[in-house]
């Protein structure tokens, strides 16, 4: 009976454990995949990273696509949801107040530019590739293009937003921005790049602003 009641506390142990090393391979996987692209990631560096072995690896993951569709769908999607569309859905600001404000977060830093956006990296070097990655990445893209286009919604509803403005076309061409001043930075190996593209961005977030609402921001 006694080994019997220890059991369900080794097992949560063992659950804990081979989350810890799922999360390892994941985390380790990403940094890889971001400095290398997935097609020359190597999984003995990864496996390095994590202080894994492969059988932990194959354990977790069925082959490699897997761990990279694992890493669109448990790190670069959360991490976009946390700086575009959380922020955007909480209501707090004004709808061009909360844009800017995610525009002028984007990092600038030289180790940030110098590996430009993990996104539009993977989405110009797998979508044509592999149709997993690809619908994956799509899902990413639209949740974020709904975000915006939803606040710029709300905003024409409250009467801060030009009622000019198509939310989804205007939706789609922050996203353009973006990722587009991300590529020229990284292409230039320059943050000042990416500081001019997020100026000439707020901008033009400014000019969607409702003729009466041009003051604020």
């Amino acid at each position: 009976m006694l080994a019997t009641r220890k059991n369900p506390k080794r097992r949560a142990t063992r659950l804990r454990d081979s989350e810890r090393t799922r999360e390892r391979l994941l985390q380790a996987a990403s940094r890889e995949i971001y400095r290398s692209g997935f097609q020359s990631a190597s999984l003995d560096t990864i496996l390095a990273v994590a202080g894994v072995t492969k059988g932990a690896l194959y354990y977790h993951f069925d082959s490699k696509e897997a761990l990279g569709h694992a890493v669109v769908d448990e790190v670069i999607a959360p991490d976009v949801r946390g700086k575009w569309v959380r922020p955007l859905q909480s209501g707090k600001d004004d709808p061009i107040d909360a844009l800017i404000g995610a525009v002028q977060g984007i990092p600038v830093r030289p180790a940030d530019v110098r590996g430009g956006c993990q996104l539009n990296n993977l989405a110009q070097e797998m979508s044509p590739l592999d149709a997993g990655f690809r619908k994956r990445l799509a899902i990413i893209f639209d949740a974020w293009r709904e975000a915006v286009a939803f606040v710029l919604r709300e905003g024409q509803t409250h009467g801060s937003v030009r009622r000019d403005v198509e939310p989804a076309d205007a939706a789609g061409l922050l996203i353009a921005m973006v990722e587009g001043y991300a590529s020229l930075a990284k292409n230039a190996q320059d943050p000042k790049v990416m500081k001019a593209g997020i100026r000439n961005i707020v901008g033009w977030l400014r000019s969607l602003r409702a003729p009466g609402n041009r003051k604020r921001g």
